[in-house]
């Protein structure tokens, strides 16, 4: 498909617009009227009113002379000068049309004043009562909201007193449920009371309550007790002595309901452990392990534990208030265990993702870490308030819940419920109590903030804090499969269906894209400094597009298959880029010429009219400044298209092995073929740009094999100059001056002998190639030349044998046959000389020159005679 040429290209081949004056003249030819063109002249409008520049509210003199500019000075200046007088005129006219009115305004107005004075006379009284009536409805306003004030006092005093009738009740209530004695009945101990519940309830065959009752039966308490405190709280706000007469009996029910609360949970862990209810001998059923395991997680750790500490900690305001560190147990005096190393949620400096494990090594990670350290991985929350919340959390956890959980877990595994072929167990103490309760207040407290998209950065930064959180808290976990209870948790699940990160890969789409196509909005291959490996600011910014979607800034790992199909697409988007930057492809008419000449079979025997009709020897033209200027623009655009190319290519590759070979899934493509692997849609898209490498070299070969070609013009003097010099010429020993030139344009597109030139970057891989087709087609450049040269010597040859039969035959003198042969020896030494000093240049860049065959024919023809000796 021919590409098409554009704007630049076209001009810098014709600048001097020949093709368009050769159109104008075939048209002048063919007879055409160009006078019917239709030229739009400037029309004359007046000066009027509606003239938009005098009616502007700011005159400005400059617009209007331009507006004007078709007409003369003189003429402007009587223009204005009668539109003045018609202004004037318009002036007076007016003043006389309206005189009658001024006059007569004066007149109406007599007798005004009078009447003025009679209304002006009750306004003072008006102004009286109004001043009166607005006392009495201030009076009236001021006794109504004194009445209101008490009103609202007194039902504030209703509603407080309501509150205090509430705690009076909750409170026998409360000690009603947990059997507490009268407040006469206080000299009793609230252990005292608990032990006589317990020893009831252990004796008692015939109790209505059951174990189950009993946890319904606390978490009734507990409800009530945490009523309780919100009122009491309230209550608190205002100075009452009735609260704080009460306080002692909440702190016994408080003390009552603990001391419940750890009988029944001890009850239940051992049953749990011996697998039979306290007191009994039978063992107990699966519904009834289902029972005691409820009543442990939801009685106690659930409502009393878990609940209250999260409620304090996460809230909307959490993010924005200090956070008051928990004080660790401390385990024995003297024992010291250093901090576990924090787990920090910054990306690394260069590695766009790192991932993230909680686990230490293949083997048990569990008995690992609590071997090791019994903290928790925390996070750094340096400048981080989320990161620091969430180490708040995993301290609680570690200090209160942890050990907590490894018990419950060695309950199981005591109770034969972790054996071969049974991984269910109910104590699932992470996911239904410790994250059911977390992940649901992280969501509803903060999940305006921690899941908003609009800020991509913060956005990227909450995701990767939250995701080291989790991996943090499941290394607290007590097994693998207490991880796995909690990955599957309905609260998980919608905690991680709640990360928008299609929306974050949008916004990130778009802040990439657009710095992309601000950079590539100028189409043109312009070298620039400070962009190495690159040579132009193109393709440096789709290099940064690339990195920039694999940057720790930028990357996050559940995005990894948008974020590879937007790679591949901007290595497609370069393409295109490329496609309408290069200039055309097709090749100037004289290059074209000599690539018609090499594909002729230009070699010695051919036939020659052949070698004539294939192409005319190239015209002195073809060295002038316009050509040799055109020829270094597209050298330089060519190799420097090159060059980006080839950087693109290794970065790509350099990215892949050392980063995304490692973060992408073996599965990954392209998103079009299935079954693709990411590094083949890798290498197809790589080789939209590198299939450009191909025809670009070509252009170069061809441009760099026509400017070696021009060299050889000078070759076909020679015959003349050893003629017009055959006295005092000796046998030539040094070659041509031209043979040193052939290779200078190859020389200086790659920089060989020079400081810079435009393929000095492309020596190393291209060198050797380019030179080789170069000396192909200049060998069958000079081929041609010379079998040129080799007709036109026998040409000369026969009209001097001609000369010489008709000067004998009229008498004349002998004329000496050894000065053409000695001339023809000396041509033919000059020509091995040079061709000797073609080979030695091209041996010199690596070329095996002894075994092309071009070279053998161009060798045997150069040192072949000029003429046939017959």
């Amino acid at each position: 498909m021919a590409s098409v040429r554009s704007p630049e290209a076209f001009s810098s081949r014709d600048p001097f617009e020949l093709e368009r004056l050769a159109e104008e003249l075939a048209t002048r030819e063919l007879g055409e009227d160009l006078s019917a063109v239709q030229h739009d002249l400037p029309l004359y409008v007046p000066l009027s009113h509606d003239n938009p520049y005098l009616s502007a509210e700011t005159f400005d003199v400059e617009v209007f002379l331009l507006s004007r500019s078709y007409t003369s000075l003189p003429d402007l200046r009587s223009e204005l000068r009668d539109y003045l007088a018609t202004l004037k005129e318009e002036l007076v006219k007016l003043i006389n049309d309206d005189y009658e009115a001024f006059i007569s305004l004066s007149t109406d107005l007599r007798g005004e004043g009078a009447r003025l004075e009679r209304l002006k006379a009750p306004l003072s009284d008006l102004k009286a009562q109004v001043l009166e009536s607005r006392a009495t409805l201030q009076e009236l306003q001021n006794a109504i909201q004194q009445k209101l004030n008490r009103r609202s006092a007194l039902r504030e005093e209703k509603a407080f007193l309501h509150l205090l009738l509430k705690i009076s009740e909750s409170i026998t209530r409360l000690e009603s449920l947990l059997l507490i004695s009268s407040p006469n009945e206080g000299d009793q101990s609230p252990e005292v009371s608990s032990m006589k519940l317990a020893s009831r309830t252990d004796e008692d065959a015939i109790e209505d309550r059951t174990r189950g009752n009993r946890a319904k039966h606390l978490a009734r308490v507990a409800a009530e007790y945490t009523q309780l405190l919100y009122h009491v709280s309230r209550a608190r706000t205002e100075e009452c002595a009735f609260v704080d007469e009460s306080q002692r009996r909440i702190d016994r029910i408080k003390a009552t309901m603990s001391s419940d609360l750890d009988h029944l949970f001890a009850t239940t862990v051992v049953s749990l452990t011996s697998g039979k209810e306290l007191g009994k001998s039978a063992k107990a059923s699966e519904l009834e392990k289902t029972k005691w395991i409820a009543d442990v997680t939801e009685g106690f750790l659930l409502r009393e534990v878990v609940r209250d500490f999260v409620k304090k900690t996460i809230y909307p305001g959490a993010l924005t208030a200090p956070h008051s560190p928990i004080a660790p147990h401390t385990p024995f005096i003297g024992r010291v265990r250093s901090p576990a190393p924090p787990l920090t949620a910054s990306h690394p400096p260069r590695t766009p993702y790192t991932p993230f494990t909680a686990f230490a090594s293949k083997q048990n990670p569990f008995e690992a870490s609590i071997t090791a350290s019994s903290s928790a991985h925390l996070l750094d929350d340096a400048d981080d308030a989320l990161a620091a919340l969430y180490n708040t959390v995993l301290r609680f956890v570690a200090r209160d819940l942890r050990r907590i959980m490894e018990i419950a877990e060695g309950v199981c595994v005591q109770s034969g419920e972790r054996s071969a072929g049974r991984e269910e167990c109910g104590f699932e103490i992470m996911a239904n109590v410790v994250w059911a309760e977390v992940g649901r207040a992280i969501m509803d407290e903060l999940g305006s903030v921690v899941f908003a998209a609009g800020k991509p950065d913060e956005f990227r930064k909450h995701h990767e804090t939250t995701q080291a959180f989790i991996r943090s808290l499941e290394f607290l976990a007590p097994s693998v499969h207490a991880v796995e209870a909690m990955r599957v948790h309905p609260v998980y699940i919608s905690f991680e269906r709640r990360w928008q990160l299609p929306v974050y890969f949008q916004l990130r789409w778009k802040e990439i894209v657009t710095k992309l196509e601000e950079a590539l909005a100028v189409t043109g291959l312009e070298r620039t400094t400070g962009k190495e490996p690159f040579v132009t600011s193109q393709a440096a910014a789709v290099w940064d597009a690339i990195t920039a979607c694999w940057s720790a800034e930028v990357y996050i790992p559940d995005l990894s298959h948008r974020f590879w199909k937007f790679t591949l697409q901007l290595l497609s988007r370069y393409r295109t880029w490329l496609d309408s930057s290069l200039p055309a492809f097709e090749p100037p008419p004289k290059v074209a010429a000599a690539v018609a000449a090499e594909k002729v079979g230009n070699v010695p025997g051919g036939p020659p009219s052949a070698i004539s009709r294939a192409s005319t020897p190239i015209p002195t033209e073809a060295v002038s400044t316009e050509s040799t200027a055109a020829d270094e623009l597209l050298l330089q655009q060519f190799a420097t298209a090159i060059t980006d190319i080839q950087a693109i290519q290794e970065q790509v590759w350099r990215l892949w092995r050392e980063e995304l070979s490692m973060m992408l899934p073996e599965t990954a493509s392209s998103g079009e073929d299935d079954g693709v692997s990411a590094e083949d849609a890798l290498k197809g898209a790589l080789s939209k740009p590198i299939s450009l490498i191909p025809p670009l070299s070509s252009q170069i070969i061809f441009i760099l094999s026509r400017r070696a070609c021009d060299a050889l013009l000078s070759m076909r003097s020679i015959p003349s100059q050893f003629r017009a010099m055959s006295s005092s010429k000796r046998t030539p020993t040094e070659p041509s001056y031209f043979v040193s030139l052939i290779f200078r344009p190859l020389k200086a597109f790659f920089g060989i002998g020079s400081a810079d030139g435009p393929g000095k970057a492309l020596k190393d891989d291209f060198l050797k190639a380019y030179v080789e087709e170069v000396f192909e087609i200049v060998a069958q450049r000079y081929i041609f030349f010379l079998s040129n040269m080799k007709k036109t010597e026998e040409s000369l040859r026969r009209l001097k044998k001609g000369k010489k039969s008709a000067f004998s035959l009229f008498g004349g003198s002998n004329v000496r046959d050894d000065d053409g042969r000695a001339d023809e020896e000396k041509i033919r030494v000059q020509m091995v000389l040079d061709v000797e000093a073609f080979a030695k240049d091209a041996e010199s860049f690596g070329v095996a020159v002894r075994q092309n065959e071009t070279f053998k024919a161009l060798e045997e023809m150069a040192s072949s005679n000029l003429t046939d000796d017959t």
